[in-house]
C-alpha cells in the first residue's frame, strides 16, 4: 500500500493561468507560496523564514472556480497529490517539474478582502429583531464566577 497526498495552506502568488483544452476542459496553474516562521534556537541562533513555492494544477470545475474567484494574495486551502515531470527546454537542457494535482481546495480569503473578486450572493444566517433578543444588563464589575465554563 503507498499513500501519495499533500496538504498545503498557503498565499496564491500570482492570478491562475487559465486555458481550455481542445475538449473544453479548463486546466488552472498557479504559485502557492508556504512560509516557516523565523525562530531564535536555544544558544541565540536565528533562523529565518523560509518560504516554499508550490506549482499548482487544477482541473475542470475547480479550475473554473479559480478563474472566477481566486486573485493573488489570496489564503488558500488545498489537497491533492505530487506529481513529478521532465521535459527538454529550447536549448535542449532536461528540466524537472514537481507540481500539486489539487483535488479539493477551500478559499479561505474572505470575498470582501479578496482583490477583484466578484460579489457571489449567499445566504446570511438570519437573525431575530431586536425586540425579541433576550435583555443583558450590563455591568461594570461582571466576575468570571457567573461563566459556565
Amino acid at each position: 500500500m503507498s499513500v501519495n497526498k499533500v496538504i498545503l495552506l498557503g498565499n496564491v502568488g500570482k492570478d491562475p493561468e487559465v486555458r481550455y483544452l481542445d475538449t473544453g476542459i479548463a486546466v488552472a496553474t498557479l504559485t502557492l507560496a508556504t512560509s516557516d516562521r523565523a525562530y531564535t534556537l536555544a544558544n541565540g541562533t536565528q533562523v529565518p523564514e523560509r518560504t516554499e513555492w508550490h506549482n499548482l494544477v487544477l482541473w475542470r470545475g475547480l479550475a473554473e472556480t479559480a478563474e472566477k474567484y481566486i486573485h493573488k494574495g489570496d489564503k488558500l486551502y488545498v489537497e491533492g497529490k505530487i506529481r513529478s515531470r521532465s521535459y527538454d527546454d529550447q536549448n535542449g537542457v532536461k528540466r524537472y517539474v514537481t507540481e500539486i494535482f489539487v483535488d479539493n481546495m477551500e478559499m479561505l480569503t474572505p470575498r470582501s478582502a479578496s482583490a477583484g473578486a466578484a460579489p457571489v450572493a449567499t445566504p446570511q444566517p438570519q437573525t431575530p429583531p431586536a425586540s425579541s433578543q433576550p435583555n443583558v444588563a450590563s455591568q461594570d464589575n461582571s466576575t468570571t464566577e457567573d461563566l459556565p465554563f
